[in-house]
Protein backbone atom coordinates (compact mmCIF):
# COMPACT_ATOMS: atom_id res chain seq x y z
CA UNK A 1 0.00 0.00 0.00
CA UNK A 2 1.69 3.27 -1.08
CA UNK A 3 2.05 5.93 1.57
CA UNK A 4 0.86 9.53 1.27
CA UNK A 5 4.23 10.86 0.07
CA UNK A 6 4.39 8.24 -2.68
CA UNK A 7 0.90 9.15 -3.83
CA UNK A 8 1.79 12.85 -3.89
CA UNK A 9 4.95 12.10 -5.87
CA UNK A 10 2.98 10.05 -8.41
CA UNK A 11 0.46 12.87 -8.76
CA UNK A 12 3.20 15.40 -9.44
CA UNK A 13 4.70 13.13 -12.09
CA UNK A 14 1.35 12.76 -13.87
CA UNK A 15 0.91 16.52 -14.00
CA UNK A 16 4.57 17.32 -14.71
CA UNK A 17 5.25 19.01 -18.03
CA UNK A 18 8.24 18.10 -20.21
CA UNK A 19 9.72 20.55 -22.71
CA UNK A 20 8.09 19.61 -26.02
CA UNK A 21 10.29 19.29 -29.09
CA UNK A 22 7.78 21.43 -31.00
CA UNK A 23 5.56 23.88 -29.16
CA UNK A 24 2.60 25.40 -31.03
CA UNK A 25 1.03 28.63 -29.82
CA UNK A 26 -2.29 29.63 -31.34
CA UNK A 27 -2.31 33.42 -31.50
CA UNK A 28 -5.87 34.18 -30.42
CA UNK A 29 -4.55 37.16 -28.44
CA UNK A 30 -3.14 39.81 -30.80
CA UNK A 31 -6.25 40.62 -32.85
CA UNK A 32 -8.53 40.42 -29.81
CA UNK A 33 -6.43 42.88 -27.79
CA UNK A 34 -6.09 45.22 -30.76
CA UNK A 35 -9.86 45.22 -31.30
CA UNK A 36 -10.69 45.73 -27.61
CA UNK A 37 -8.04 48.27 -26.62
CA UNK A 38 -6.87 49.87 -29.87
CA UNK A 39 -3.65 49.51 -31.88
CA UNK A 40 -1.87 52.28 -29.97
CA UNK A 41 -2.70 50.99 -26.49
CA UNK A 42 -0.27 49.70 -23.89
CA UNK A 43 -2.14 46.39 -23.92
CA UNK A 44 -1.57 46.05 -27.65
CA UNK A 45 2.11 46.93 -27.27
CA UNK A 46 2.58 44.27 -24.59
CA UNK A 47 0.68 41.64 -26.60
CA UNK A 48 2.91 42.33 -29.61
CA UNK A 49 6.01 42.18 -27.42
CA UNK A 50 4.90 38.82 -25.97
CA UNK A 51 4.23 37.21 -29.34
CA UNK A 52 7.41 38.63 -30.85
CA UNK A 53 9.42 37.22 -27.96
CA UNK A 54 8.15 33.67 -28.38
CA UNK A 55 8.56 33.87 -32.17
CA UNK A 56 12.30 34.36 -31.63
CA UNK A 57 12.46 30.72 -30.49
CA UNK A 58 11.50 29.32 -33.89
CA UNK A 59 11.61 26.62 -35.15
CA UNK A 60 10.90 24.92 -31.80
CA UNK A 61 8.13 27.42 -31.05
CA UNK A 62 5.62 27.82 -33.88
CA UNK A 63 3.05 30.61 -33.69
CA UNK A 64 -0.13 29.79 -35.60
CA UNK A 65 -2.82 32.15 -36.79
CA UNK A 66 -6.43 31.07 -36.74
CA UNK A 67 -6.88 32.06 -40.38
CA UNK A 68 -4.14 29.73 -41.62
CA UNK A 69 -5.59 26.85 -39.61
CA UNK A 70 -9.06 27.49 -41.04
CA UNK A 71 -7.66 27.62 -44.56
CA UNK A 72 -5.93 24.28 -43.98
CA UNK A 73 -9.13 22.71 -42.65
CA UNK A 74 -11.28 24.00 -45.52
CA UNK A 75 -8.71 22.74 -48.03
CA UNK A 76 -9.28 19.17 -46.78
CA UNK A 77 -12.64 18.99 -48.53
CA UNK A 78 -16.11 20.48 -48.75
CA UNK A 79 -19.16 19.44 -46.75
CA UNK A 80 -22.88 19.93 -47.20
CA UNK A 81 -24.45 22.07 -44.47
CA UNK A 82 -24.99 20.11 -41.26
CA UNK A 83 -28.42 20.04 -39.67
CA UNK A 84 -27.00 21.18 -36.33
CA UNK A 85 -23.52 21.75 -34.94
CA UNK A 86 -22.27 21.29 -31.39
CA UNK A 87 -19.68 23.92 -30.46
CA UNK A 88 -17.59 22.73 -27.51
CA UNK A 89 -17.48 25.64 -25.10
CA UNK A 90 -16.83 29.23 -26.09
CA UNK A 91 -13.85 28.30 -28.28
CA UNK A 92 -15.68 25.62 -30.22
CA UNK A 93 -18.71 27.83 -30.77
CA UNK A 94 -16.52 30.71 -32.00
CA UNK A 95 -14.61 28.43 -34.40
CA UNK A 96 -17.86 26.95 -35.75
CA UNK A 97 -19.33 30.38 -36.42
CA UNK A 98 -16.14 31.65 -38.08
CA UNK A 99 -15.93 28.54 -40.26
CA UNK A 100 -19.59 28.91 -41.20
CA UNK A 101 -18.93 32.46 -42.37
CA UNK A 102 -16.36 31.02 -44.80
CA UNK A 103 -18.06 27.80 -45.84
CA UNK A 104 -21.76 27.74 -44.94
CA UNK A 105 -21.31 24.34 -43.24
CA UNK A 106 -22.72 25.16 -39.80
CA UNK A 107 -25.93 27.23 -40.03
CA UNK A 108 -27.23 26.16 -36.59
CA UNK A 109 -24.72 26.09 -33.70
CA UNK A 110 -25.56 24.84 -30.21
CA UNK A 111 -22.98 25.48 -27.50
CA UNK A 112 -22.22 22.67 -25.03
CA UNK A 113 -20.42 23.57 -21.82
CA UNK A 114 -17.75 21.05 -20.87
CA UNK A 115 -14.13 21.55 -19.86
CA UNK A 116 -11.25 19.59 -18.42
CA UNK A 117 -10.32 20.46 -14.83
CA UNK A 118 -7.64 19.36 -12.40
CA UNK A 119 -8.91 17.35 -9.45
CA UNK A 120 -6.04 17.84 -6.99
CA UNK A 121 -5.35 14.09 -7.11
CA UNK A 122 -2.92 14.31 -10.01
CA UNK A 123 -5.44 13.77 -12.77
CA UNK A 124 -8.27 15.50 -14.63
CA UNK A 125 -12.02 15.29 -14.78
CA UNK A 126 -14.66 16.93 -16.96
CA UNK A 127 -16.90 19.63 -15.55
CA UNK A 128 -20.16 20.60 -17.25
CA UNK A 129 -21.74 23.28 -15.08
CA UNK A 130 -25.41 23.00 -14.16
CA UNK A 131 -26.46 20.47 -16.83
CA UNK A 132 -24.99 17.07 -17.63
CA UNK A 133 -23.63 16.25 -21.07
CA UNK A 134 -26.63 14.05 -21.77
CA UNK A 135 -29.01 16.89 -20.88
CA UNK A 136 -27.11 19.39 -23.03
CA UNK A 137 -26.95 17.01 -25.99
CA UNK A 138 -30.61 15.92 -25.84
CA UNK A 139 -31.76 18.64 -28.32
CA UNK A 140 -29.33 17.40 -31.01
CA UNK A 141 -30.09 13.69 -30.65
CA UNK A 142 -31.53 12.26 -33.85
CA UNK A 143 -30.14 15.04 -36.07
CA UNK A 144 -29.83 13.79 -39.67
CA UNK A 145 -26.37 15.38 -39.95
CA UNK A 146 -24.49 16.45 -36.82
CA UNK A 147 -21.15 18.26 -36.57
CA UNK A 148 -19.05 18.63 -33.43
CA UNK A 149 -16.50 21.47 -33.46
CA UNK A 150 -13.66 22.39 -31.11
CA UNK A 151 -10.60 24.55 -31.53
CA UNK A 152 -8.07 21.95 -30.28
CA UNK A 153 -7.96 18.19 -29.85
CA UNK A 154 -5.04 17.62 -27.50
CA UNK A 155 -5.70 14.86 -24.99
CA UNK A 156 -9.03 14.20 -26.74
CA UNK A 157 -10.82 13.74 -23.41
CA UNK A 158 -13.45 16.39 -24.09
CA UNK A 159 -14.17 15.41 -27.70
CA UNK A 160 -14.42 11.71 -26.84
CA UNK A 161 -16.76 12.48 -23.94
CA UNK A 162 -19.12 14.40 -26.23
CA UNK A 163 -19.11 11.68 -28.89
CA UNK A 164 -19.49 8.95 -26.27
CA UNK A 165 -22.55 10.70 -24.80
CA UNK A 166 -24.37 10.57 -28.16
CA UNK A 167 -26.50 7.60 -29.07
CA UNK A 168 -24.84 5.17 -31.52
CA UNK A 169 -27.35 6.09 -34.24
CA UNK A 170 -26.65 9.81 -33.91
CA UNK A 171 -22.91 9.26 -33.66
CA UNK A 172 -23.03 7.30 -36.94
CA UNK A 173 -24.26 10.52 -38.63
CA UNK A 174 -21.69 12.78 -36.92
CA UNK A 175 -18.52 14.41 -38.24
CA UNK A 176 -16.06 16.16 -35.92
CA UNK A 177 -13.84 19.13 -36.75
CA UNK A 178 -10.99 21.01 -35.08
CA UNK A 179 -8.42 23.57 -36.12
CA UNK A 180 -5.42 21.75 -34.63
CA UNK A 181 -4.69 18.40 -33.08
CA UNK A 182 -2.05 15.91 -32.02
CA UNK A 183 -2.06 13.21 -34.69
CA UNK A 184 -1.95 10.29 -32.27
CA UNK A 185 -5.00 11.67 -30.42
CA UNK A 186 -6.93 12.03 -33.67
CA UNK A 187 -6.76 8.26 -34.06
CA UNK A 188 -8.64 7.76 -30.79
CA UNK A 189 -11.37 10.16 -31.91
CA UNK A 190 -11.57 8.68 -35.42
CA UNK A 191 -12.45 5.35 -33.82
CA UNK A 192 -15.75 7.00 -32.78
CA UNK A 193 -16.53 9.14 -35.84
CA UNK A 194 -14.76 10.82 -38.78
CA UNK A 195 -12.77 13.91 -37.80
CA UNK A 196 -11.12 16.62 -39.88
CA UNK A 197 -8.30 18.78 -38.47
CA UNK A 198 -6.69 21.80 -40.02
CA UNK A 199 -3.25 20.98 -38.60
CA UNK A 200 -2.35 17.54 -37.26
CA UNK A 201 1.03 17.54 -35.52
CA UNK A 202 2.91 14.22 -35.43
CA UNK A 203 4.64 12.90 -32.35
CA UNK A 204 3.95 11.96 -28.77
CA UNK A 205 1.71 14.24 -26.77
CA UNK A 206 3.65 16.55 -24.41
CA UNK A 207 7.09 15.05 -25.12
CA UNK A 208 7.19 15.75 -28.87
CA UNK A 209 4.37 18.20 -29.42
CA UNK A 210 2.16 20.49 -27.38
CA UNK A 211 -0.43 23.19 -28.10
CA UNK A 212 -1.64 26.20 -26.14
CA UNK A 213 -3.71 29.30 -26.84
CA UNK A 214 -1.82 32.56 -26.41
CA UNK A 215 -4.83 33.99 -24.55
CA UNK A 216 -4.34 31.30 -21.91
CA UNK A 217 -0.93 32.71 -21.09
CA UNK A 218 -2.47 35.94 -19.81
CA UNK A 219 -6.15 35.30 -19.04
CA UNK A 220 -7.38 33.21 -16.13
CA UNK A 221 -9.43 30.19 -17.08
CA UNK A 222 -6.78 28.31 -19.06
CA UNK A 223 -6.12 26.16 -15.99
CA UNK A 224 -9.31 24.97 -14.31
CA UNK A 225 -9.62 23.19 -11.00
CA UNK A 226 -12.63 21.51 -9.45
CA UNK A 227 -12.34 23.37 -6.12
CA UNK A 228 -9.99 26.32 -6.70
CA UNK A 229 -10.19 29.55 -8.73
CA UNK A 230 -9.00 29.33 -12.36
CA UNK A 231 -5.46 30.35 -13.30
CA UNK A 232 -3.64 31.69 -16.32
CA UNK A 233 -0.64 29.77 -17.60
CA UNK A 234 1.79 32.41 -16.34
CA UNK A 235 0.72 31.51 -12.80
CA UNK A 236 1.93 27.91 -13.19
CA UNK A 237 5.72 28.32 -12.93
CA UNK A 238 6.55 24.68 -13.70
CA UNK A 239 4.73 24.83 -17.03
CA UNK A 240 6.26 28.16 -18.02
CA UNK A 241 9.79 26.88 -17.36
CA UNK A 242 9.10 23.74 -19.39
CA UNK A 243 7.60 25.60 -22.33
CA UNK A 244 10.05 28.52 -22.39
CA UNK A 245 13.35 27.06 -21.13
CA UNK A 246 15.93 29.73 -20.34
CA UNK A 247 13.59 32.68 -20.90
CA UNK A 248 10.53 31.81 -18.83
CA UNK A 249 11.05 34.74 -16.45
CA UNK A 250 10.99 37.20 -19.37
CA UNK A 251 7.82 35.70 -20.83
CA UNK A 252 6.16 35.49 -17.41
CA UNK A 253 6.86 39.16 -16.71
CA UNK A 254 5.28 40.19 -20.01
CA UNK A 255 2.26 38.01 -19.23
CA UNK A 256 1.93 39.45 -15.74
CA UNK A 257 1.98 43.03 -17.01
CA UNK A 258 -0.55 42.29 -19.73
CA UNK A 259 -2.82 40.42 -17.33
CA UNK A 260 -2.88 43.47 -15.05
CA UNK A 261 -4.41 45.43 -17.95
CA UNK A 262 -6.77 42.74 -19.23
CA UNK A 263 -8.00 41.55 -15.82
CA UNK A 264 -7.41 44.46 -13.46
CA UNK A 265 -9.69 43.06 -10.76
Amino acid sequence: MPDRLQLQSAARQRLSTPTPRVFYINDDLTDDVRARYGPGSEACRLADALMNRVRREAPRVIVLTEDEQMEALVARGAHAPFTVTVGIGHAGERVARRLHARTGWFPVVERVEVARAETGRGDYTLVTGTATLAEQLAPVEGAPMLAVVDDTVFSGQTMRAILGALSPDTRARTHAFCLRAVAETLETVAALCPITAGIAAPGRILEDVSFINASGLVRRGAIRHTTRPPLAFFEREEWMRAWFPGYADEVTQLCRRLNALLEPT
